[in-house]
């Protein structure tokens, strides 16, 4: 969930979304063949991260 300044708010820690932004700023500095596989793989682990909040643990 956001929150109206945009922040990212809910289960997940400060660490984490800083983490996540920094991992980020770095694929942006890549070039533009490299930046595309490093988004598709933030994608799979964000998505297997969602997914697997979806069953019991």
């Amino acid at each position: 969930m956001t929150d109206d300044d945009g922040t990212v708010s809910g289960d997940v820690g400060t660490h984490e979304t800083d983490a996540l932004l920094s991992r980020l700023r770095l694929i942006e500095d890549q070039p533009l063949d490299t930046r595309a596989d490093a988004y598709a793989h933030v994608h799979e682990q964000l998505q297997s991260e969602l997914e697997g909040g979806d069953t019991h643990r």
